[in-house]
């Protein structure tokens, strides 16, 4: 679901951005141009990654910091698609009182991840303990949210549907184990706040969550392949999420894990069987002589085709059906199709049917093999 708290028209936008870039202290107006009031979730995101460490220490920071507070639920987890750097002015009653809600805390888009990251690099300029005692309730949210398997849902503590099953999907799992390996590491900016007793437990988590991986993978013929976006939390098998996304073979997110069972010191058998084998069946179903294409139609609409192009480098479909391990299609139907051309208008060009992730992996592969083969 799309949050729609923080529409607002492009011109009431830059007014907000001229004013608040005006009322703020100079030594804040330097950290941060105009820019940096798009708000916007990828502005967000910008925010916290790439923002110097100059920029934590002013007035602006700390005016961020207290929606970051107003936004964390009871849960200790963060709502995903929110602009969280946005002015609330006369909504932070709204805010609040959604405080309560159980089923909005997530990792997914990176909600919660980038929360923590920032109240720790804000920490480490400013050490107030509302920001410790904040992140520190984002870091036990994240570990609540563990199955016994290993796996984490795509919400919780309360879901919805398929919302309940592991979530490989947008490497949601990914982001949340990278975190938790960078604070058992204490990587900065994590490494004033957490203890030696919550790393042991993180340490465990981790190794729970690179074991759930193992099992979830899918095996054909007794043979390791790749994961699907989704795996039941109980049976571990492929899961449905949206009607248009059905228990298959998928490609990206299966990259996302390789790459993180890659970065393993000394891995052991089972490791080293899984990326081979993830790596092998990748190779295996890339497809050659296509390309997608954009276009405008006759009626002046944006369109999106499949085109042969016998010079075109290597794709891969972004699902592959589980019986014949052939790319595989679906509108919001839920009827599989074989062929991209049987999409309708919207699924055609509202979702990303082909990648080529696979190729990210190649010379770290050759690497890792060298290293550990």
């Amino acid at each position: 679901m799309k949050n729609t708290f923080f529409k607002a028209s492009g011109r009431n936008l830059l007014t907000c951005a001229i004013c608040a870039l005006m009322a703020m202290p100079a030594s804040s107006q330097q950290a941060l141009s105009l820019k940096d009031y798009e708000y916007t979730t990828r502005e967000w995101k910008r925010i916290v990654r790439n923002s110097p460490d100059s920029f934590f220490t002013t007035d602006e920071a700390k005016r961020i910091a207290d929606n970051v507070l107003a936004f964390q639920r009871t849960t200790g987890g963060w709502p995903k698609n929110i602009p969280i750097h946005r002015p609330l002015g006369g909504e932070l009653p709204i805010v609040l009182g959604d405080k309560d809600r159980r089923n909005d805390s997530t990792t997914d888009n990176d909600a919660t991840i980038l929360e923590l990251t920032y109240l720790a690099r804000l920490y480490q300029q400013s050490p107030e303990e509302r920001y410790k005692e904040a992140f520190l309730k984002g870091v036990e949210f994240i570990l609540s949210g563990q199955y016994d398997n290993g796996g984490w849902p795509q919400f919780w503590p309360e879901h919805r549907g398929y919302q309940v099953y592991i979530t490989y999907n947008d490497d949601a799992m990914v982001q949340t184990m990278e975190i938790i390996r960078n604070l058992r590491d204490g990587k900065a900016p994590f490494d004033i706040l957490v203890n030696d007793e919550m790393k042991a437990r993180l340490s465990a988590a981790f190794d729970k969550g690179i074991e759930c991986i193992l099992n979830t993978q899918i095996r054909v013929n007794g043979k390791p392949t790749i994961w699907c976006q989704q795996h039941d939390n109980i049976t571990l098998k492929p899961a449905p999420a949206r009607t248009f996304e059905l228990p298959s073979f998928c490609t990206a997110e299966s990259c996302s894990l390789v790459h993180l069972l890659m970065e393993l010191p000394d891995p052991d058998e089972r490791v080293k069987a899984a990326v081979n084998g993830a790596m092998e069946w990748l190779d295996l179903h890339k497809l050659y002589g296509i390309r997608v294409e954009r276009f405008m139609t006759p009626e002046g609409k944006r369109d999106t085709h499949v085109v042969k192009d016998e010079k075109a480098g290597p794709v891969w479909a972004r699902f592959y059906d589980l019986k014949n391990e052939e790319p595989l299609f679906c509108d919001r139907d839920g009827v599989p199709r074989k062929s991209f051309s049987e999409l309708g208008y919207e699924r055609r060009n509202g979702y990303s049917w082909y990648n080529q992730a696979p190729e990210s992996l190649n010379e770290e592969y050759q690497h890792w093999k060298e290293k550990y083969m």
